[in-house]
């Protein structure tokens, strides 16, 4: 295990947060609660009727189990699901069929404080597990976006924090606009001080470094990294600029002279979602980095989703990040 996933799973024992995984339908969903509960890293709720539980044949002593459609929580749920989506057409019956569907139940038990957070995705689409919670928690106060960042420790790299970076958005916001890639930005960099436990520097990626090339996207990030700094002018963050003079300190003192951003930073903000999913894997395969995502932020209370190809050591891994980000 890496010593940045060390960190994260002592900060999430000492903390003891409890995450609800909906999907108990799964068998790895099942192994990464009994691997998470042997580990102490959380309170832990599956979401499964008793007969899949019996017939995994996992001791899922400790750990709750609830089946939405017996559990005496469903009508209270249905009930507070109807109060906040009855404007927007919902009737009290068809709240009661909703809950009855894991994704949403978990949401709910979110919601409701009844869990901290939320971890689904092994079985169900991003949109299938973002769609309840974008109706039903929403974004958190003062953030206008949802978007998703991967944690990239690069080994032996004299770069970012000991090789420590966010990439972001790797995984959800396609085509950002200026304004949204400013919300990225900043909550990129709350991300970064949340986990990795350093300041952030961010830098607005480009192919082109203070105006070394022109061009529409080149714009964009400019005009991203303008309304940043009005809405946080106290986060060091610096664009546009390219990756080596973002990270490189010889090379960010050359073609940015002034910055103090350039060469040293260790938030990493795409212009576009191909870009940074690209940048990800590359990081990933050639430089062998530990990949840990995509992780969501930006809602009003932490959900994560999981690849479909996941382990169920991908699990437990995104339940401590989970766990750490409802602090």
């Amino acid at each position: 295990m890496s010593g940045f996933l060390n960190r994260i799973q002592a900060r999430a024992a000492a903390d003891q947060k409890t995450i609800v995984l909906p999907e108990g339908s799964d068998i790895r969903t099942l192994q990464a609660a009994v691997q998470a509960r042997d580990a102490g890293i959380a309170q832990l709720v599956v979401l499964a009727d008793t007969q899949t539980v019996k017939d995994s044949g996992l001791d899922l002593s400790g750990i709750k189990v609830i089946d939405p459609v017996t559990s005496p929580d469903t009508e209270a749920y249905a009930e507070r699901l109807y109060e906040l989506r009855k404007d927007k057409g919902l009737t009290l019956e068809d709240a009661k069929e909703m809950v009855k569907q894991e994704l949403v139940y978990g949401v709910m038990m979110v919601k409701c404080n009844d869990a901290d957070g939320m971890v689904a995705g092994a079985v169900h689409s991003t949109a299938d597990v973002l769609r309840p919670c974008l109706q039903i928690l929403k974004t958190r106060a003062g953030i206008r976006l949802v978007s998703a960042f991967f944690v990239i420790v690069v080994p032996d790299c004299e770069y970012g924090a000991d090789g420590a970076f966010i990439f972001a958005d790797s995984g959800l916001v396609q085509y950002p606009s200026a304004e949204e890639l400013a919300a990225i930005a900043i909550s990129s960099a709350d991300s970064y001080r949340t986990l990795v436990e350093v300041d952030p520097i961010v830098a607005m990626l480009s192919h082109s470094t203070y105006g070394s090339a022109k061009g529409e996207s080149i714009d964009k990030v400019k005009a991203a990294t303008a309304l940043a700094h009005e809405l946080a002018p106290d986060l060091p963050l610096d664009g546009e600029l390219q990756l080596d003079a973002a990270i490189v300190p010889s090379i960010g003192s050359s073609k940015a002279p002034g910055s103090t951003v350039a060469g040293k930073a260790n938030v990493l903000v795409f212009p576009d979602l191909d870009s940074g999913n690209i940048a990800y894997k590359l990081a990933q395969r050639l430089a062998k980095a530990e990949a840990y995502g995509p992780i969501t932020q930006g809602l009003a209370k932490p959900v994560n989703d999981l690849s479909r190809g996941c382990s169920a050591e991908d699990i437990v891994g995104v339940i401590a990040i989970t766990a750490v980000q409802a602090e």
